[in-house]
């Protein structure tokens, strides 16, 4: 016990704030690489001889293994030390990314995207860990806003990045560019970052992974992607293939909650769960994470199909709110230390509710791409404090030496998010689009006056190029093609009311928070 209060007044031996950039530089590579190949996969499907379908698998390889990983950075702390960890991460993912850039076929660089997505679960989680354990608590809020910038900016540039190197180069050149990025980032962390002294590692711990657990975790995490990925594509519990892959995302969840409550050394400590102020910032993390993924995909996806953007184009269209984050997520990490965490999660929540009601009010199929970049903006103005305002409230009231245990259950819990809200979100504008579709064609009737106007003004036009019966179909047909734009404009109008409701449930979450003083920690407890 002696050794307590040295513990307690350990600090880095560096300028903390150099350890911040170095493991955001690596964690940049990483959240940026989970978003810069999704406008690739139509090159990357053709280059390789495979379906569209096939495709995407790329994403889902990736992103179930990344899921599998990223709850395993405090055991493997314990066994080889957080730093050599998150090194070996590094290593691990640059390595992958210039074996996903050479591979010659589908399956070897499924392979690749596998072993990359491996490294790169460990590396946000660790970033952030390392954060955690550099900065004492009144300028922890400070440096989770460098790290929340990593987390809400890349996966904003990753797709007009990709798409322009994609465009320019190759698909292949969207892994390369990983190469000098990783080298840069492991050599700055073999100098700079340094073990606290609670980190003790002990190879006897190799024989501790909790196996079961991990089983569990890989059931859970790969029925629930690929149930994901293809239940839109399949119509979702209507197919056999979906209902399997749903029912082991099922028993795996079950089989995990059980299981990791009662061992010893669990994989993931689900009892940090008992503090309340951790349990709501986990339930608070899957919202923010969904809620930033499906902004980020929804408005690309909104420009392309409705206002015919092209995908540079569309993700220029985000630029704006990357700057603007670069100008809130600083002025966000600074609120903290002057105000206690749940009052600027409550006022981020409520910003987004606003947000995206503004957003369903304005949306239209005619609007400018600056209205479009403005739209954005106004979406990201409150991430940052909501991100930074959770990610600091989730270590009030813990010990130190949960800290990695922390950073990969709020981690895990804002990627779960993501994935959940992206495919549930284009799963509800498609139905939303068929409803609106159905009540619109209602209209289509010569006894409607309107109708039977712009029927006639539009045969009328059309019959200067084709016969009588021609020039009516292509005014029908042009009408429909409108119809169709139109209810695929209100079924996006749809979920932004939808996200708008659910931010304001989330400002109800938000106010059962410990109301922490600003920048300071609760006493630290003993986690069972």
């Amino acid at each position: 016990m002696a050794s307590a209060p040295r513990d307690s007044q350990w600090k880095p031996k560096v300028n903390p704030w150099l350890i911040a950039s170095t493991v955001a530089l690596a964690a940049f590579m990483e959240v940026l690489d989970s978003s810069i190949a999704n406008v690739a996969l139509p090159h990357i499907a053709g280059s390789l001889g495979a379906s569209t379908d096939e495709g995407t698998w790329v994403l889902t390889s990736y992103l179930v293994s990344n899921a599998i990983v990223l709850p395993m950075g405090a055991w493997a702390s314990s066994v080889i030390g957080r730093k050599r960890f998150f090194m070996l991460c590094i290593a691990i993912f640059t390595v992958a990314s210039f074996l996903c850039g050479l591979a010659p076929s589908l399956p070897i660089l499924l392979l690749a995207r596998v072993i990359q997505g491996a490294g790169g679960g460990g590396l946000q989680p660790m970033a952030q860990a390392i954060m955690a354990d550099s900065f004492d608590e009144k300028k922890r809020g400070q440096a989770f806003a460098l790290y929340g910038l990593v987390a809400v900016l890349a996966p904003s540039i990753g797709p007009s990045l990709g798409g322009w190197i994609t465009d320019n180069y190759s698909w292949r050149w969207i892994f390369y560019l990983n190469i000098p990025i990783g080298i840069l980032a492991l050599t700055l962390v073999s100098r700079l970052v340094e073990d606290p002294p609670w980190i003790k590692a002990d190879r006897r711990n190799l024989r501790q992974l909790d196996y079961i657990g991990l089983g569990f975790l890989t059931l859970a995490m790969g029925g629930m992607q690929i149930m994901l990925d293809k239940g839109e594509e399949n119509n979702w519990f209507a197919s056999d293939f979906v209902r399997v892959f749903g029912t082991l995302f099922a028993i795996g969840m079950i089989g995990l909650g059980w299981w990791e409550w009662r061992v010893r050394n669990p994989i993931m400590n689900l009892k940090l769960l008992k503090y309340k102020n951790f349990a709501i910032c986990a339930l608070l993390m899957i919202l923010v994470g969904g809620v930033l993924n499906a902004s980020t995909v929804l408005q690309p996806q909104y420009s392309q199909a409705l206002l015919n953007y092209t995908a540079t184009l569309a993700g220029e269209a985000l630029t704006a709110g990357g700057v603007a984050l670069l100008i809130v997520m600083p002025l966000a990490g600074y609120a903290t230390g002057r105000f206690a965490a749940r009052n600027i999660a409550v006022l981020g929540f409520a910003f987004f509710a606003w947000a995206f009601y503004y957003t369903s009010t304005h949306l239209n199929v005619n609007m400018s791409f600056g209205f479009s970049a403005w739209l954005r903006v106004v979406q990201v103005i409150p991430i940052p404090l909501c991100f930074i305002a959770i990610t600091n409230a989730a270590y009030v009231g813990l010990p130190k030496e949960a800290s990695n245990q922390v950073s990969g259950i709020i981690n895990f819990a804002r990627n779960v998010g993501g994935s959940i809200f992206i495919a549930g979100t284009g799963a509800i504008v498609t139905n939303r689009t068929l409803f609106h579709e159905m009540r619109l064609a209602d209209g289509m009737r010569l006894s409607n006056p309107a109708y039977a106007g712009r029927l006639s003004a539009l045969t009328q036009a059309y019959g200067a190029v084709a016969s009588g019966p021609g020039a009516a179909a292509l005014a029908r047909g042009t009408i429909y093609r409108e119809l169709n734009r139109q209810a695929a404009g209100l079924g996006y109008v749809d979920i932004y009311r939808m996200l708008a409701w659910m931010s304001v449930v989330m400002v109800a979450c938000a106010l059962l928070l410990n109301k922490n003083k600003p920048g300071e920690g609760a006493p630290a407890g003993e986690v069972g």
